[in-house]
């Protein structure tokens, strides 16, 4: 079963998957989510029974979309880049890759040079 990762942009998207080497969808929350699409978002990928990852920026509005995702899918497992780059798409594509190889990713290894 494919692997099912949230981040907040396209451009956290466009990042991450020049590093993996697996298929995996990633689903853009475009911010903050509604209680309705976040309902959606949860019914459409059948988030209760898949490996769902929250990759998020480390400011107020990531964490805010993460204790939400939190609270709403407990068996999700959590991916954080550094407070020093606070969002997924400014942090270095090395360090991107170490987290993602940390949660059992498959990763480019030229990312991890």
């Amino acid at each position: 079963m494919d692997k099912i990762m949230i981040v907040e942009g396209l451009t956290d998207k466009k990042e991450i998957k020049k590093i993996l080497m697996e298929h995996v969808t990633i689903i853009c929350t475009h911010g903050t989510l509604g209680i309705e699409e976040l309902d959606e978002m949860i019914e459409t990928y059948d988030l209760d029974h898949r490996d769902v990852y929250i990759f998020v920026d480390q400011d107020d509005s990531g964490e805010m979309i993460r204790k939400q995702l939190q609270h709403e899918l407990p068996n999700a497992k959590h991916l954080y880049v550094s407070g020093q780059y606070r969002e997924v798409a400014t942090t270095p594509a090395h360090i991107l890759a170490t987290e993602l190889l940390s949660k059992g990713f498959k990763v480019n290894p030229f990312f991890l040079l």
